[in-house]
């Protein structure tokens, strides 16, 4: 049993913090360190992003084919990379979509320079 955590009370206060903590959002990149390419994307769950595709490519089923093909031939070439988490605003009002989309552009056009997005 656990022993840092000692009644039921403190153990729903804990899962209760943990679902209403903010998420970590934002933009991360998959890398192609021998072919230079780079893909960007946004997520409102970032780590979990990067877990999804980490685990399709490692199960052949990623539904970028040209990615997947990469990862066959040498996987060690492929890296995920977080560029930027979106912080939390005071505004409850604040569009974060809005906020994501606009840096996946920025980004795509930064570091996509002649590579497939």
């Amino acid at each position: 049993m656990n022993t840092l955590v000692t009644s039921t009370a403190e153990r729903r206060q804990l899962a209760r913090r943990a679902r209403d903590a903010f998420p970590p959002m934002g933009i991360y990149a998959i890398r192609n360190r021998s072919s230079g390419q780079v893909r960007i994307a946004s997520s409102r769950n970032v780590p979990g992003a990067i877990n999804r595709a980490g685990f399709e490519l490692r199960m052949g089923s990623h539904p970028d084919k040209a990615l997947q093909a990469d990862w066959k031939r040498d996987p060690a070439a492929i890296s995920f990379e977080v560029i930027e988490l979106v912080k939390k605003r005071a505004d409850p009002g604040f569009d974060y979509a809005a906020e994501l989309s606009a840096l996946e552009a920025f980004y795509r056009v930064e570091l996509c320079a002649g590579s497939p997005a």
